[in-house]
């Protein structure tokens, strides 16, 4: 996918890029917003497939039960809003409609995590991860960048059952593995010894960068792209736990029920060693400038730093 030379694109980009392509590609491919069109990058799909496109308005109930019946009728439905309508107020139909028929719809959540910045705590969804993990059937992605988003997509609608795919607003930098992308197969981009630090979303790029730093500081960190939470890549967690013994899970998502909690599920059962939880605890987003409200929730590369040493001195 061409990005135009640009260094940093926000995940919808990458959708809705994918979303265009899916649609030239075949016909029962169906694309429902939720009067949010632009904002989660569908318009692209609505002026290309007019008349495959539906807009439900603030209906966000309506448009999944109307994802449901189209997939019964044999189509591939995208199903749009905001992460926090989506996993939140949609749930119920998700939970009956969807994920207990095991239907192939596929929902697009955006704006997810602390990054959507001045929309504030009702549109900065910290609960996404640990809803729809929960449910039978359900396929979790988080891409790190545009390129996973967008490959995210096109393997989507491939997949038997229900995909949630996580999505978010701020442009963020190209950290994809050259070992390409499949969904459910995490991808470790950098690699290490002493420590495992294990992301998703837009904590995958902070995690490199402070992977490199801690390399100055003579602590090798293997950081791992967990891009699908569930079905979570056990072999890909057991074996980094296993050679580093020790890791630290950092995600733009409340810890209870998040992907560190996956991680310390598969681990607990296989691979006990010593572990640390960065993310959001017990408390809802703050509106503000989405740099300065990682600082004000300890998600910046120098909290990952010290959480990581903290970490490998435990583990001594």
């Amino acid at each position: 996918m061409d990005w135009g030379g640009k260094d940093k694109v926000s995940t919808r980009d990458g959708f809705g890029k994918a979303l265009v392509e899916l649609g030239e590609e075949n016909g029962n491919v169906v694309v429902l917003s939720a009067d949010l069109t632009e904002s989660v990058r569908a318009h692209w799909f609505q002026k290309k497939f007019p008349e495959r496109f539906i807009s439900h308005g603030v209906a966000e109930q309506d448009m999944i039960s109307a994802a449901a019946g189209m997939a019964l009728a044999g189509k591939i439905p995208f199903a749009c809003t905001f992460g926090a309508f989506a996993s939140g107020r949609a749930w119920d139909q998700i939970r009956v409609s969807v994920a207990y028929m095991n239907l192939n719809v596929n929902i697009a959540g955006t704006h997810g995590g602390i990054s959507v910045g001045g929309d504030g705590a009702t549109h900065q969804s910290l609960e996404e991860i640990t809803l729809m993990r929960v449910l039978p059937n359900m396929t979790v992605v988080v891409p790190a960048d545009a390129q996973e988003a967008y490959l995210a997509t096109k393997q989507a609608a491939e997949i038997k059952g229900p995909v949630y795919l996580r999505l978010g607003r701020e442009a963020v930098p190209f950290v994809s593995s050259k070992q390409g992308f499949v969904i459910g197969k995490a991808n470790v981009v950098a690699e290490g010894k002493d420590i495992t630090i294990i992301a998703c979303g837009h904590m995958v790029a902070i995690a490199v960068e402070a992977s490199k730093e801690l390399a100055k500081n003579g602590i090798t960190a293997k950081v791992v792209n967990l891009h699908t939470p569930k079905p979570i890549d056990e072999d890909t967690i057991i074996a980094a736990a296993r050679e580093t013994g020790a890791v630290l899970t950092i995600e733009e998502h409340a810890v209870a029920g998040g992907m560190g909690s996956a991680v310390a599920e598969v681990l607990a059962e296989h691979c006990p060693v010593p572990m640390k939880f960065m993310g959001i605890r017990n408390r809802f987003g703050v509106s503000g400038d989405p740099q300065k409200l990682y600082e004000y929730f300890g998600l910046t590369t120098k909290d990952v730093i010290r959480e990581a040493k903290e970490l490998f001195q435990r583990k001594m």
